[in-house]
């Protein structure tokens, strides 16, 4: 089990306090500090079902400022949120081949 993990994130942080309460240690992925490559982030997407765009955070400057104009091919939008990792939504567990984000922080219950 993976945690796609940003710790300077408040729902991030309990998303995390919340799988310890229910004895869930997952490997802590700190994507902020290490992006991941766009095969992971492929990967990652798929286990989620869903389209890269879902998965971004439309509502940071950096996006707005740079990219909402703009219509982007899924492989683009991904490539955004390896270079400005702040895009990905958080937190996200990922177990086997499924995933969930965290919002709410109940979702991520629904793949143990």
């Amino acid at each position: 089990m993976k945690y796609y993990h940003n710790t300077r994130c408040s729902t991030s942080r309990k998303g995390l306090d919340l799988l310890t309460e229910k004895g869930v240690a997952p490997e802590i992925v700190e994507y902020m500090k290490e992006p991941l490559i766009l095969a992971e982030l492929e990967e990652l997407v798929s286990k989620l079902g869903i389209a890269p765009i879902d998965l971004v955070r439309t509502k940071e400057a950096v996006w707005i400022e740079e990219f909402a104009d703009k219509e982007l091919m899924d492989e683009e939008v991904m490539l955004a949120m390896i270079e400005y990792p702040q895009l990905m939504e958080r937190p996200v567990l990922e177990n086997g081949n499924k995933a969930r984000i965290g919002r709410p922080i109940d979702d991520l219950l629904t793949i143990l």
